[in-house]
């Protein structure tokens, strides 16, 4: 039989390991949908996650990511980090956001300077220029590999371009010409 001093160190050790266990609750969140073509995009996307203090798990050619967090403001950051990175997807975690910052107008355009987006290849530059294809009315795209900048032309809904290019994994900045 054990002693009451016993029982009561067994008693409080629990406490403390319960305490511990949730004074490190961790924030996971899945991002799908991403652009990761090649190894500078699996590069870009684990360092945009981790230069906010979180954990990347992804493997080459996933366009799923799971991010691990200290906490939720931590986890936002990462998601921040992301789009600043030009990386774009769907996000599944509990007030936690992936912000539309595009400035895209309302209605239709003629040309729109195209910004942020991720292009470190030509497998990203291929992405972006058939994403910016499949909107209506688009037609012409001026980009090349490693630059972030690029322009499209026609007579299309820039929200709808927007939409394609975050639907095609790019987080993306436009301006009217």
């Amino acid at each position: 039989m054990k002693s009451k001093p016993m029982i009561f160190a067994a008693l409080l050790a629990g406490s403390w390991l319960s305490l511990a266990s949730w004074a490190v609750a961790e924030t996971k969140v899945e991002v799908s949908g991403l652009h990761n073509c090649c190894g500078a995009c699996l590069k870009g996307i684990s360092k945009a996650v981790t230069s906010a203090g979180a954990e990347a798990q992804i493997g080459a050619g996933d366009d799923t990511l799971t991010i691990t967090a200290p906490d939720k403001e931590t986890a936002q950051k990462a998601i921040d980090g992301l789009a600043a990175a030009g990386y774009h997807g769907a996000v599944k975690g509990e007030g936690i956001t992936m912000k539309d910052d595009s400035g895209a107008p309302a209605g239709k355009v003629g040309t729109l300077e195209v910004t942020g987006a991720h292009n470190c290849c030509k497998g990203c530059s291929n992405a972006i220029s058939d994403a910016c294809k499949e909107v209506s009315g688009v037609s012409s795209v001026s980009i090349e590999p490693k630059k972030t900048s690029f322009t499209v032309e026609g007579d299309y809904n820039a929200q709808a371009l927007v939409k394609a290019l975050n639907d095609a994994g790019f987080h993306v900045k436009v301006a009217a010409k």
